[in-house]
Protein backbone atom coordinates (compact mmCIF):
# COMPACT_ATOMS: atom_id res chain seq x y z
CA UNK A 1 0.00 0.00 0.00
CA UNK A 2 1.35 3.40 -1.02
CA UNK A 3 1.76 5.81 1.90
CA UNK A 4 0.43 9.32 1.07
CA UNK A 5 3.15 11.85 0.26
CA UNK A 6 2.00 14.24 3.02
CA UNK A 7 2.41 11.49 5.59
CA UNK A 8 5.89 10.62 4.32
CA UNK A 9 6.89 14.29 4.37
CA UNK A 10 5.68 14.71 7.94
CA UNK A 11 7.61 11.63 9.11
CA UNK A 12 10.81 12.82 7.44
CA UNK A 13 10.37 16.38 8.69
CA UNK A 14 9.75 15.29 12.29
CA UNK A 15 12.83 13.13 12.26
CA UNK A 16 14.98 15.88 10.82
CA UNK A 17 13.70 18.91 12.77
CA UNK A 18 16.81 18.81 14.90
CA UNK A 19 19.07 17.87 11.99
CA UNK A 20 20.43 20.88 10.12
CA UNK A 21 22.75 19.06 7.75
CA UNK A 22 21.11 18.97 4.31
CA UNK A 23 23.10 15.85 3.42
CA UNK A 24 21.39 13.90 6.21
CA UNK A 25 17.97 15.07 5.03
CA UNK A 26 18.81 14.17 1.44
CA UNK A 27 19.97 10.65 2.41
CA UNK A 28 16.76 10.01 4.37
CA UNK A 29 14.57 11.07 1.47
CA UNK A 30 16.64 9.33 -1.21
CA UNK A 31 16.65 6.05 0.68
CA UNK A 32 12.88 6.04 1.04
CA UNK A 33 12.16 7.11 -2.54
CA UNK A 34 14.50 4.50 -4.00
CA UNK A 35 13.13 1.74 -1.80
CA UNK A 36 9.53 2.60 -2.67
CA UNK A 37 10.19 3.38 -6.35
CA UNK A 38 8.83 6.93 -5.93
CA UNK A 39 11.73 9.03 -7.21
CA UNK A 40 9.30 11.16 -9.27
CA UNK A 41 7.86 12.49 -5.96
CA UNK A 42 11.13 14.15 -4.91
CA UNK A 43 10.29 17.80 -5.69
CA UNK A 44 6.82 17.65 -4.16
CA UNK A 45 8.10 15.79 -1.12
CA UNK A 46 10.87 18.34 -0.52
CA UNK A 47 8.35 21.19 -0.65
CA UNK A 48 6.14 19.35 1.84
CA UNK A 49 9.08 18.69 4.17
CA UNK A 50 10.18 22.34 4.00
CA UNK A 51 6.61 23.52 4.65
CA UNK A 52 6.31 21.26 7.71
CA UNK A 53 9.66 22.43 9.07
CA UNK A 54 8.61 26.03 8.42
CA UNK A 55 5.41 25.52 10.43
CA UNK A 56 7.58 24.25 13.27
CA UNK A 57 10.00 27.18 13.34
CA UNK A 58 12.73 26.12 10.90
CA UNK A 59 12.56 28.34 7.82
CA UNK A 60 14.80 27.36 4.94
CA UNK A 61 15.58 29.74 2.09
CA UNK A 62 17.51 28.88 -1.04
CA UNK A 63 19.20 31.97 -2.43
CA UNK A 64 20.28 31.84 -6.06
CA UNK A 65 22.76 34.26 -7.55
CA UNK A 66 25.41 34.27 -10.23
CA UNK A 67 28.16 34.89 -7.69
CA UNK A 68 29.08 33.96 -4.13
CA UNK A 69 27.07 35.86 -1.53
CA UNK A 70 28.91 38.03 0.95
CA UNK A 71 28.32 37.55 4.65
CA UNK A 72 26.46 40.89 4.69
CA UNK A 73 24.07 39.79 1.93
CA UNK A 74 23.40 36.45 3.65
CA UNK A 75 22.73 38.28 6.89
CA UNK A 76 20.40 40.74 5.17
CA UNK A 77 18.45 37.92 3.50
CA UNK A 78 18.21 36.06 6.82
CA UNK A 79 16.90 39.24 8.45
CA UNK A 80 14.27 39.71 5.74
CA UNK A 81 13.15 36.09 6.09
CA UNK A 82 13.01 36.46 9.88
CA UNK A 83 10.90 39.62 9.47
CA UNK A 84 8.54 37.74 7.13
CA UNK A 85 8.33 34.78 9.54
CA UNK A 86 8.61 36.30 13.03
CA UNK A 87 7.80 32.96 14.70
CA UNK A 88 10.85 31.32 13.10
CA UNK A 89 13.21 29.89 15.69
CA UNK A 90 15.86 29.30 13.04
CA UNK A 91 16.50 30.62 9.53
CA UNK A 92 18.71 28.52 7.28
CA UNK A 93 20.13 30.13 4.17
CA UNK A 94 21.34 27.84 1.41
CA UNK A 95 23.29 29.36 -1.44
CA UNK A 96 23.20 28.13 -5.02
CA UNK A 97 24.72 29.52 -8.17
CA UNK A 98 22.77 30.13 -11.34
CA UNK A 99 24.57 31.87 -14.23
CA UNK A 100 21.14 32.87 -15.61
CA UNK A 101 20.80 35.31 -12.69
CA UNK A 102 22.78 38.17 -14.22
CA UNK A 103 22.54 40.31 -11.11
CA UNK A 104 20.51 40.35 -7.93
CA UNK A 105 18.99 37.33 -6.21
CA UNK A 106 16.20 34.81 -6.36
CA UNK A 107 14.94 33.54 -3.01
CA UNK A 108 12.93 30.31 -2.75
CA UNK A 109 11.06 29.31 0.38
CA UNK A 110 8.77 26.31 0.91
CA UNK A 111 5.71 27.94 -0.65
CA UNK A 112 6.99 31.27 -1.91
CA UNK A 113 9.49 32.71 -4.35
CA UNK A 114 10.92 36.19 -4.53
CA UNK A 115 12.70 37.26 -7.70
CA UNK A 116 14.99 40.22 -7.04
CA UNK A 117 17.09 39.64 -10.13
CA UNK A 118 18.03 42.32 -12.63
CA UNK A 119 16.21 40.35 -15.35
CA UNK A 120 12.95 40.42 -13.34
CA UNK A 121 13.27 44.17 -12.81
CA UNK A 122 13.95 44.74 -16.52
CA UNK A 123 10.96 42.56 -17.44
CA UNK A 124 8.76 44.57 -15.07
CA UNK A 125 10.05 47.83 -16.54
CA UNK A 126 9.42 46.55 -20.08
CA UNK A 127 5.89 45.41 -19.19
CA UNK A 128 5.05 48.74 -17.52
CA UNK A 129 6.49 50.68 -20.44
CA UNK A 130 4.49 48.69 -22.98
CA UNK A 131 1.28 49.02 -20.94
CA UNK A 132 1.76 52.79 -20.87
CA UNK A 133 1.82 52.98 -24.68
CA UNK A 134 -1.53 51.25 -25.17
Amino acid sequence: MKVPRAQVAEAIAKKTLTEHDPAVLAREIAAYLLTENRVQDLDSLMRDVMAYRQEHGVVEATVMSAHDLTADVKSEVAGLVQDHYPAAKMVIIRETHDPEVIGGLKVKLANEQLDLSVRARLDTFKRLTLEGTK
